[in-house]
């Protein structure tokens, strides 16, 4: 089948459309025609080699982890899923390779939702980060209404969902990210915003929460995290998707901290559906772009100022 995949690690130009060979289908999964597939962050990384200490690769690998489209075939222990659902999938296995961008993919059906009606772009744009999303806030945070919770990186792909989620649980939410961003997260349900390139963040944020935040949730990592935490209350909680975060790093101030790596699981996708049908969550895309043009999608995350999901059109 048709796929964009790499051959060996290295940047975009790695990614290349190929011929590639179709798994067999595992008795408890299910195989999707793909119409669309979601890039990711964290695609980059496999690209780069990055995950190789946490994924065995199996090359040529295709990357992605995000699909949405319609079920072709369903595996003999498979229940609840038939030929010609419309679905969306978390694609994430136990290895490297067998990826989403993709004419076809296999996955567990334990990692799929059916979402008929959904555009496929807004489906495929789901998964990952609505996933990672929603168990930052609701299980690794277990976020209150009435709190007050600091989104750090809130106009990306998890900070979109992370910003409308957080809202929707009754919180007041207060969202770090560049000032071009404003508009569009405050459109998403932020209370308060904050240019993260102020020159006095802390201020800022101290001002905008009425004092400290009750929670964190990072989403970008790196050195200005203890700035950030800072500015959490004594008792708190910590989130982290990118810094590994034990849960005593700040145990002198009775902080609760947690890194989270997003699992897969279709009955969360089923719920996100659902608070998308319902009108409490929006996929908000930034760019659809063809299959075939994955390494100019992996070129503008690179970049950054990307303000939702890239989406992969595959049909």
């Amino acid at each position: 089948m048709r796929a964009v995949a790499i051959t060996s690690f290295g940047g975009p130009e790695r990614l290349r459309e190929m011929e590639v060979e179709e798994h067999p289908l595992t008795p408890d999964g299910v195989r999707i025609r793909v119409a669309a597939a979601g890039v990711n962050p964290v695609d980059v990384k496999i690209r780069e080699g990055a995950q190789a200490d946490s994924f065995p690769y199996f090359f040529p690998a295709v990357l992605g982890w995000d699909a949405a489209g319609v079920i072709e075939e369903t595996g003999p222990a498979v229940v609840g899923f038939e030929v010609g659902d419309e679905v969306l999938a978390y694609c994430r296995k136990d290895f490297v390779g067998q990826g989403a961008y993709a004419e076809r993919v296999a996955v567990p059906a334990r990692q799929v939702a059916h979402c008929a009606g959904m555009p496929a772009e807004e489906a495929a744009g789901l998964p990952l980060a609505g996933l990672t999303a929603y168990q930052s806030l609701t299980e690794a945070m277990e976020l209150a209404g009435g709190e007050t919770v600091l989104i750090r990186g809130a106009s990306g792909g998890v900070g979109s969902f992370a910003v409308q989620i957080a809202a929707s649980l009754g919180a007041r939410v207060v969202a770090v990210a560049g000032l071009e961003s404003e508009d569009f997260v405050r459109g998403l349900g932020a209370d308060e915003f904050i240019d993260y390139r102020s020159g006095a963040v802390a201020g800022d944020v101290t001002r905008a929460a009425g004092g400290t935040v009750d929670a964190l949730l990072d989403l970008v990592g790196g050195e200005q995290l203890e700035a950030f935490a800072a500015l959490v209350r004594d008792g708190g909680r910590i989130v982290s998707t990118l810094e590994p975060v034990g849960p005593h790093r700040w145990a002198e101030r009775s902080i609760r901290s947690r890194f989270l790596y997003v699992r897969p699981d279709g009955d969360q996708l089923a719920e996100l559906v659902g608070r998308r049908g319902r009108g409490e969550l929006q996929v908000r895309l930034s760019q659809v772009l063809p299959l075939g043009e994955a390494g100019r999608a992996h070129e503008l995350l690179e970049a950054g100022g990307v303000h939702g999901k890239l989406v992969l059109r595959a049909g």
